[in-house]
């Protein structure tokens, strides 16, 4: 990771501070060569440390995202890897899984070495691959998905391209199995929803858009968790959007499956009302639902069937969004807005801010085997952010290539004011 440099001993005062468990506690914390050293009464006495003073401001593990489009490799004209993962530490993030929907896929050792490499010298946080399932996304052969592992992919997924048949699927499944592989699956049955690219109800029947109906996602899931159930594989569903996708999940979890779930922040904010002025913004994939398919999702999130929360970034050009809503290119900007759109949901009391930080830290952290917690030893992946001060999503204050944001010239809640990757700063640049 290519990060500013940082004395050797921090300590981060005056600040409330997220708590394995999490409680929220003031108190200090004490970061000495990378790695969290003391937490609260415990840092008090460390007089030779550098003080950043984080009065007003909440003190977490570094966000994670599980879902990330880094647009490379690929023509540079959406993005790359040094733009959106700088736009990723503005909005709190110290590590990102990326996308293999790359050009050229992420399907080979190669590939993953390159994202590996370029994120290594150009990324100011920690890029975790993650490989594609089938050979070019395709749906059909399996890639050499151990191979992909051994080259440092953290999962398998074939994003919104699906398989050929539930024959695949199933194969992939046994083979990830065996070689104990997470596989991370958009949940997406193609042919219902075939050339929709809204959710099939009141907003597309009144305003005569083609609709996906939530069946396409509940009946991929119901086939997911079958043979996830079957094979033994560790299934992680990837964005789901419909109330009774949860309801099986939690099923399912009741029956032993090994199986973890995570949803979009758009999804829990808005809905498919956001659509009735033909915004091409809001066109996203899996569609906004109804408010009743959002209050599924926030109570999933909240019982903890749901265990991490994405953004699901997908930075476009101008021209990607500026044609009639069914040519448009679906995905929001949302990396840099996350945090603050949560807290949107903390205002509104439909989430506590301790759920909404556990998943956006820990949660998506054990998904992929790890941990994301201030505690001693651990290492000083931190998120300072000051929850009342407000910033403005306009062009000036947004990092990434992409600026169709969901809130944009919104005055949004959560200020980053420090992301901390290994006890090094990633945001502001040379900060403190």
């Amino acid at each position: 990771m290519s990060v500013s440099s940082q004395p050797s001993r921090v300590k981060i005062v005056g600040g409330t501070l997220l708590l394995p468990d999490g409680q929220l506690q003031a108190g200090p914390l004490l970061i000495a060569d990378g790695h969290i050293s003391a937490v609260g009464a415990a840092a008090e006495g460390a007089g030779d440390a550098t003080v950043i003073n984080a009065e007003g401001c909440i003190v977490s593990p570094g966000l994670v995202d599980l879902w990330c489009n880094l647009r490379e490799p690929g023509d540079g004209q959406k993005g790359n890897i040094t733009s959106e993962t700088r736009a990723a530490a503005h909005g709190g993030f110290t590590t990102v899984c990326a996308s293999p929907e790359t050009s050229p896929v992420n399907d080979s050792g190669a590939v993953t070495h390159l994202i590996r490499d370029v994120s290594g010298s150009r990324s100011p946080i920690r890029v975790l691959p993650i490989g594609a399932t089938t050979k070019g996304l395709e749906g059909e052969l399996l890639s050499d998905m151990a191979g992909l592992v051994r080259a440092g992919c953290v999962a398998l997924a074939n994003g919104r391209g699906g398989f050929r048949d539930a024959r695949v699927l199933h194969r992939a499944m046994a083979y990830a199995r065996t070689f104990g592989i997470t596989l991370m699956l958009h949940p997406e049955n193609q042919a219902l929803a075939a050339d929709g690219y809204a959710h099939d109800g009141r907003i597309t029947t009144r305003l005569g858009l083609l609709g996906i109906p939530e069946v396409a996602e509940t009946t991929a899931v119901m086939e997911m968790l079958l043979l996830a159930e079957e094979t033994g594989v560790r299934l992680h569903l990837a964005q789901i959007s419909c109330g009774r996708s949860v309801q099986m999940i939690a099923e399912a979890r009741q029956r032993g499956v090994n199986v973890t779930a995570d949803v979009a922040m758009h999804q829990l904010l808005l809905t498919e009302e956001a659509l009735s002025g033909f915004d091409s913004r809001f066109h996203v994939r899996p569609p906004l639902r109804s408010e009743a398919d959002r209050q599924g999702l926030l109570e999933g999130v909240r019982t903890g069937v749901i265990g991490a929360i994405v953004s699901a970034h997908q930075p476009h050009d101008t021209a990607a969004k500026q044609a009639p809503l069914a040519a448009t290119e679906p995905g929001l900007s949302s990396v840099e807005s996350v945090l603050s759109m949560g807290l949107m949901l903390v205002e509104r009391q439909e989430l506590s801010l301790s759920v909404l930080l556990q998943r956006l830290t820990a949660g998506p952290a054990a998904v992929l085997g790890r941990k994301a917690a201030l505690e001693a030893g651990a290492i000083a992946d931190i998120c300072v952010f000051a929850p009342q001060e407000r910033w403005l999503a306009d062009s000036a204050s947004l990092v990434s290539a992409g600026h169709h944001v969901p809130v944009v010239n919104h005055a949004l809640h959560g200020v980053v004011r420090l992301t901390m990757v290994g006890g090094r700063t990633a945001w502001p640049s040379g900060y403190p």
